[in-house]
């Protein structure tokens, strides 16, 4: 029985900070992955950038784009972080994706490195579950021009300057007034990234089939301003009163020296990640095991 996908993408991670022993273990990872693709019967391809940065020419390789085009399935080894910057590229084109987990949490890449075989082969034979992540749309806006646009699986985050105190912060929603806030940021998560930066803050968990988002200050001067959870259907639109140096993060994506005056709008994007997951799997499953709760039951 051959595989469900014809043509497979392998992503993996190729910043500059894997170097050395991480490197070669990352190399020989992705090339037993791709050995064991090409034996189950799918042709396998390596995203350009993988390729460059761990060696692996006896592969041939696509830029991602064409990879949207012309796959019908993205293997993602590495860690949540390496899924993120490959979700938001794919989303457009409806790729979907499965994760191996190299990294430490795996909250999205939810196949452990140890047990890939096992568990990707059924899947490959179309046994799987898929569910669909809703995705930010953000942009900043300086005397009316758009100066950055990106799109984020996680969050968006407001900054307060390293070296400065807290920044002010006006907020709408669906060009209602809401408040102006002091704190050392805000955060706007998706129900994906509700697991990240916004739960560290005191945001609630958010199962990922929930139409909404989660606004949370980050350590905000008056200890009554509280994450709220928002449709996902809301604009939200938040303008630099006051503050120094301030940023803006897109999940991965950073934005520098904001000034007075800019405007960060976040909605829902029009793109959605798919991802698939081992069948029988469930978020409850994900949360238990990652955040180590109680695993007592019937």
């Amino acid at each position: 029985m051959k595989s469900k996908f014809r043509h497979v993408a392998l992503f993996g991670k190729h910043h500059t900070t894997v170097t050395g022993p991480a490197l070669e273990s990352s190399r020989r990872v992705l090339d037993d992955v791709a050995q064991f693709v090409s034996r189950i019967g799918a042709d396998v391809v390596l995203e350009e950038g993988t390729s460059e940065h761990l060696g692996l020419n006896l592969y041939p390789t696509l830029k991602m784009s064409e990879i949207g085009k012309q796959c019908d399935l993205g293997l993602v080894v590495g860690g949540d972080g390496t899924m993120l910057g490959i979700g938001r590229q794919v989303a457009p084109y409806g790729l979907p994706l499965i994760g191996i987990n190299q990294g430490r949490l795996g909250f999205i890449t939810d196949i452990p490195i140890e047990q890939y075989a096992q568990t990707l082969k059924p899947m490959l034979m179309g046994n799987f579950e898929e569910e669909q992540r809703s995705m930010l749309h953000a942009q900043v806006w300086r005397d009316k021009h758009c100066v950055f646009d990106a799109f984020a699986l996680n969050d968006v985050v407001v900054n307060r300057g390293a070296t400065s105190g807290m920044v002010e912060l006006r907020i709408e929603v669906d060009g209602r007034f809401v408040a102006t806030q002091r704190a050392d940021g805000l955060i706007v998560a998706t129900p994906t990234g509700s697991t990240a930066y916004s739960l560290s803050v005191g945001g609630p968990l958010m199962h990922p089939n929930l139409g909404g988002w989660v606004l949370a200050p980050i350590a905000p001067h008056t200890l009554s301003n509280r994450p709220i959870v928002l449709p996902d259907t809301s604009k939200i639109s938040i303008e630099i009163v006051s503050g120094r140096d301030a940023s803006a993060n897109f999940d991965m994506q950073s934005l520098a020296s904001l000034m007075i005056g800019d405007q960060i709008t976040v909605e829902q994007s029009s793109h959605k990640v798919r991802f698939l997951h081992p069948q029988g799997w469930n978020y409850f499953d994900t949360l238990r095991k990652k955040m180590h709760w109680n695993e007592g039951g019937a």
